[in-house]
């Protein structure tokens, strides 16, 4: 089982942005998505969408590991 959503975590880590700017940068994307008619989840972006809008994004390789682990 995949991770579906990038977090505002994952976004402070990836691109050394304080937590604010992280918050911003998703509220941004997930405004977007509300604006196309797509339900939303406050602190979370779909990771494909987030992938389509920052260049050069890659899921970190351990994603799916920590997804089965927390099933588990």
């Amino acid at each position: 089982m995949a991770i579906n959503y990038v977090t505002v975590k994952e976004v402070e880590n990836a691109y050394g942005v304080s937590r604010g700017k992280a918050y911003e940068i998703i509220r941004e994307l997930n405004k977007q998505l509300a604006e196309q008619g797509y339900i939303v989840v406050a602190g979370k972006c779909p990771r494909k969408y987030f992938s389509e809008k920052f260049y050069g994004y890659e899921a970190p390789e351990d994603s799916n590991k920590l997804a089965q682990k927390k099933v588990m």
